[in-house]
């Protein structure tokens, strides 16, 4: 089964928290930057959600 490992989105209080760490940027392409960093760095999937919001998903386990 897949689990979240983070959030990144543009609007503080669109996001709320719920087991995994929130990373918060102003910028909709800082936003991505992060996401795409943090896919790298936690091995997981980037999934863009279309409404400034990604979340990080280990699809292994």
């Amino acid at each position: 089964m897949a689990r979240i490992v983070a959030v990144v989105g543009t609007k503080a209080g669109a996001v709320l928290g719920g087991g995994a760490p929130v990373f918060i940027e102003t910028e909709p392409a800082k936003a991505e930057q992060t996401a795409f960093l943090l896919e790298k760095i936690l091995d997981a999937n980037a999934h863009d959600l279309k409404n400034g919001s990604f979340i990080l998903v280990d699809h292994k386990g």
